[in-house]
């Protein structure tokens, strides 16, 4: 097979991280170099990154000079420039906005994975994005091919050919060390960016019903940073309540290992990494019954569901796994069977190139 070339359009990359970014980056390390050329284009968030270097098996190509919301504005025309400047057999879209550059480059047929973490009408129905949203209906009938990484994200295309391949995790770095529960002191831990939709506020208001043996500790940054930690004063939670700060990935396994029960009663979720990372780490997980959620949670088997913006709700989800031994391990057990046989990225990347981009090429 000849070598083909395919550019990744993509908002944001390493050293910007969540979801999206390490599932480019984990299947795109599995896929040989001696079959496809990767090249990416996204923003550059900061004068401090490079314009240009390699990230594993991807050239990254970095335009703007920083993050104010302009710079993201002009990233589509930057990226449909450097489209329009080279030859690509394909474009690889990374969520919903990432059609524009594509469509408007014209040049090459498109992939797109559906990746967002938003609603529905964040994506579609905000006022900046209506006289925009025909030509996002137009990208997304004219993909070659749609991934959607849940079910749910899958509705959004109303298109009978999605498919359907989640995220996944490295299994070798989230192996279980150390027993749960075992110990005076209860750890509940929650990572992600600190922004509406995470509701890492109901969690800390979750705290003031718990006993004084519990501590919560968060990793993630964000616009929220600081009115989170001004409520957690104002309750008077400080001493069960610790802000970490940013956690790099390869440091997130180990406070996972050290804790005791993941939470994230999330108000949206495109599908939810930080979870299956959790149960892979062998930790029990509470979270809401949104999104892509349910694909993976199964009540009382793989997690536990509490309500929607319900504090109490979670406290009470809390308290019955500390207090249940025999429902805590089968959760823990099924959730990291799971995790094994439909979660590894080992398999998802044979997957995304044998059903996703081979047709293709």
């Amino acid at each position: 097979m000849a070598l083909k070339k395919i550019l990744i359009f993509s908002l944001s990359y390493f050293p910007v991280v969540g979801g999206a970014e390490v599932a480019v980056k984990e299947i795109t390390t599995r896929i040989s170099t001696n079959d496809i050329e990767w090249d990416m284009v996204t923003m550059r968030f900061s004068k401090s990154h490079p314009k240009f270097e390699k990230i594993g098996n991807i050239n990254v190509y970095r335009v703007g000079n920083n993050a104010s919301y302009l710079n993201k504005i002009l990233f589509v025309p930057r990226a449909t420039l450097f489209a329009l400047r080279r030859k690509y057999d394909f474009y690889w879209c990374i969520m919903t906005y990432m059609l524009f550059p594509a469509v408007l480059a014209g040049r090459a047929p498109y992939v797109l994975t559906l990746q967002d973490g938003d609603p529905f009408e964040h994506v579609f129905n905000r006022w900046f994005t209506l006289p925009f949203r025909p030509l996002l209906h137009y990208g997304i009938k004219h993909a070659a091919k749609i991934q959607a990484i849940s079910t749910f994200l899958a509705k959004w295309a109303k298109r009978d050919d999605v498919l359907v391949i989640p995220n996944g995790v490295d299994m070798a770095k989230f192996q279980i060390t150390n027993d749960k529960l075992q110990k005076d002191r209860i750890t509940l831990i929650t990572t992600s960016r600190l922004v509406e939709k995470n509701a890492v506020g109901d969690i800390i208001e979750a705290v003031k019903f718990m006993p004084e043996n519990i501590e919560l500790q968060i990793l993630g940054s964000g616009p929220l940073e600081e009115s989170l930690k001004l409520k957690t004063k104002n309750l008077k939670l400080e001493n069960m309540v610790k802000f970490l700060g940013n956690v790099g990935q390869e440091e997130i396994p180990r406070y996972l290992h050290q804790a005791d029960i993941f939470i994230r009663p999330s108000l949206s979720e495109g599908q939810g990494i930080s979870f299956i990372e959790a149960m892979a780490a062998g930790l029990p997980v509470i979270a809401t019954p949104v999104g892509g959620i349910p694909d993976f949670l199964k009540d009382k088997e793989t997690g536990l569901f509490c309500e929607v913006s319900n504090p109490q709700s979670i406290a009470e989800q809390v308290e019955r796994l500390i207090k249940d031994e025999s429902l805590r391990n089968k959760i823990i057990a099924s959730a990291k069977k799971m995790v094994e046989e439909k979660y590894d990225w080992d398999l998802i990347a044979r997957d995304m190139k044998k059903r996703v981009f081979e047709p293709i090429l």
